[in-house]
Order: structure tokens, then C-alpha cells, then sequence
């Protein structure tokens, strides 16, 4: 849904960038399409299990490496054994053209090659805890695209999953992107906000999630 007021890119702390409505709402329904077809499978959409017992609320699928806590596996021996679905070059090419984006650099894409995506799927119950990214064994920045209902992203420190952290609104078509000192940082999704989608996205309800990695696994 477009904003009435332009929203300003947006540097939350070094290496740390949100660009507001960068993918275009073409790309936004292509992807929604991409993502349907790799939730049917080889490796279905599922909520992934803790291993202290707990179940995760939103639901997960991988392409590229298969993930779950706290590791890749190129077969998902938690689900069905299969192994996920190949990474496309087409998002390879879009992962570039983000931290151009978001760094303002022509030249920040070169060399950035994800292998794998964690698309998480939210409904309005759905919620994602602090946490950092650091199964993959790679530096690399991670993109974060924003699919569907807006959702408050909770961006933290290094350092613990208490403050200092800022809180902002990721909407439909956004894109986040972190690295160099912040790609680690702790970050979350304490909720997402219902009904503030765009239907002609073609997801009806609820948020997509699609964040672009690399493993720096072979």
C-alpha cells in the first residue's frame, strides 16, 4: 500500500539500511508467485521445531541449503529427507542490485553471491524473537525483503538482545539489508500490523519474509 508521505532511506547504524518501497509491486506479485511454488516443495513450508521442545510461529521454507537450528544441511533431514530447492540465478542478480541499493555504491553488489534464502511466512499471530544470524560462515550481508502485511522489525546491538535497539516499520515491497559492523546485530519481529497489505500483491493476508544469505559453505 503506498505511503501518502514519502519514507526516507534510512541508516539505522553502520552497514545497517532500509530502503523504503524498493521492489516494485511487478516484483513484489513475481515473487509471491516464486514463493507459493517453493512452499509446495521438494521441502514443504513448515513451523520449525526448537531444540529445546518449543515450536517456531511463523512458518519457513528454505531453497538453496536447507536450515534449521542451528545449521545448514543441503537435505532436510528434519522434514522429508528431500533436498531443497535450487538457488536461482534471477535472485542471485536481485540480491546484487539491493545493496547497490542500499549502499549506494554501484560497485556493492560485485562479488555478492547468495546461496541460499529463508522465506518466512507470518500471520497475524506470528512473531520472531531477538536473535543473530551467525550459522552461516560467511561475512557476507544479509537482504531482507518485506512481502504483504507491514510488520514492527526490531533492530538491536552486537553485543545481547537488550537495548539499545530501534524499532521501526518494514511494509510491503521494503527492502532491510545489514553488514559490515552490523551483520551481526540481534534483530526480531515483536508483531506484525493485519489488514495493512496489499491484496494485489497477491497474498491476500499476512507477511512474506525472504532474506538472501550467503552460507560460505561448499
Amino acid at each position: 500500500m503506498s505511503a501518502l508521505i514519502p519514507r526516507p532511506r534510512l541508516v539505522l547504524a553502520p552497514g545497517a539500511v532500509h530502503v523504503p518501497g524498493w521492489l516494485t509491486p511487478e516484483q513484489q506479485r513475481e515473487l509471491v508467485v516464486a514463493c507459493r511454488d517453493w512452499a509446495t516443495g521438494p521441502v514443504p513450508i513448515r513451523h520449525t521445531e526448537l531444540p529445546a521442545g518449543g515450536v517456531m510461529s511463523v512458518r519457513t521454507v528454505c531453497i538453496g541449503w536447507h536450515w534449521q537450528p542451528y545449521r545448514y544441511t543441503r537435505t532436510a533431514g528434519d522434514v522429508n529427507g528431500a533436498r531443497v530447492a535450487e538457488f536461482p540465478d534471477w535472485l542471485v542478480e536481485l540480491g546484487r542490485s539491493a545493496l547497490v541499493a542500499a549502499y549506494l555504491d554501484p560497485a556493492a553488489g560485485d562479488g555478492y553471491t547468495p546461496d541460499t534464502a529463508l522465506i518466512n511466512f507470518y500471520d497475524d499471530q506470528a512473531r520472531m524473537g531477538m536473535h543473530q544470524d551467525k550459522d552461516e560462515k560467511s561475512t557476507a550481508p544479509v537482504v531482507s525483503l518485506s512481502i504483504g502485511d507491514s510488520c514492527v522489525f526490531r533492530f538491536g546491538n552486537t553485543t545481547n538482545r537488550n537495548k539499545p535497539y530501534t524499532d521501526l516499520e518494514l511494509a510491503s515491497g521494503d527492502l532491510f539489508v545489514f553488514g559490515g559492523p552490523s551483520r551481526f546485530a540481534y534483530h526480531g519481529v515483536p508483531r506484525v500490523l493485519p489488514g495493512t497489505g496489499d491484496p494485489d500483491t497477491g497474498l491476500a493476508a499476512g507477511r512474506l519474509n525472504i532474506t538472501l544469505r550467503v552460507t560460505g559453505l561448499t
